[in-house]
């Protein structure tokens, strides 16, 4: 549920597009993540730190494209999150004493130091490589396979890293019933 949640103002983009233009798709997604970010704090009374990270670009990104009817902002935009995301998950290397990758999933899985670096490098490159791939497809295709790219591609290339991670984690995961056996 919480993935169709995120995924609303992509999925309202790529609708508003095939039935209107780009500029009514920017202005749909800033009004749906607008949306969602005040739905979200008056259900949990708090902000999640993606949605606001999200709605502020977007808010930058598609103000800019509105404003100066040029859609090559929010064009930029998946780049410039996926960029974001790539600093972050690099940053937590020196900040705290774990990877951002080991405190988001190590109470699932325990795993040794090194394979939360290497898995937390993974991420930062996959990034990156999101982001440039973003803007090969946008600047050198049309604005329609950007829009499907955006919602299709993306989200293809996201769910087989996280299956390729699934698989790498694999052996970490420990099987309850064999732990029970033991103890």
């Amino acid at each position: 549920m919480k993935f169709l949640y995120d995924f609303f103002p992509i999925l309202l983009f790529f609708i508003a597009y095939k039935m209107f233009d780009i500029y009514v798709a920017t202005a749909v997604a800033m009004t749906a993540a607008a949306v969602q970010t005040g739905a979200f704090w008056l259900k949990h009374r708090r902000f999640e730190k993606m949605h606001l990270v999200t709605f502020g670009l977007l808010l930058v990104f598609g103000g800019l494209t509105l404003f100066l009817h040029d859609p090559v902002f929010i064009k930029w935009k998946p780049t410039a999150i996926n960029w974001l995301f790539a600093m972050v998950f690099l940053g937590s290397h020196w900040v705290g004493d774990k990877p951002l990758v080991e405190r988001m999933m190590s109470h699932a899985i325990q795993a040794p130091r090194p394979v939360w670096l290497r898995l937390s490098f993974l991420w930062v490159c996959f990034f990156i490589g999101v982001g440039v791939l973003n803007l090969y497809v946008a600047f050198n295709y049309s604005e329609e396979i950007w829009v499907n790219f955006k919602l299709f591609g993306m989200l293809g290339i996201t769910f087989a890293f996280v299956i390729g991670q699934a698989f790498y984690l694999s052996r970490y995961i420990e099987d309850h019933e064999k732990v029970e056996e033991e103890s």
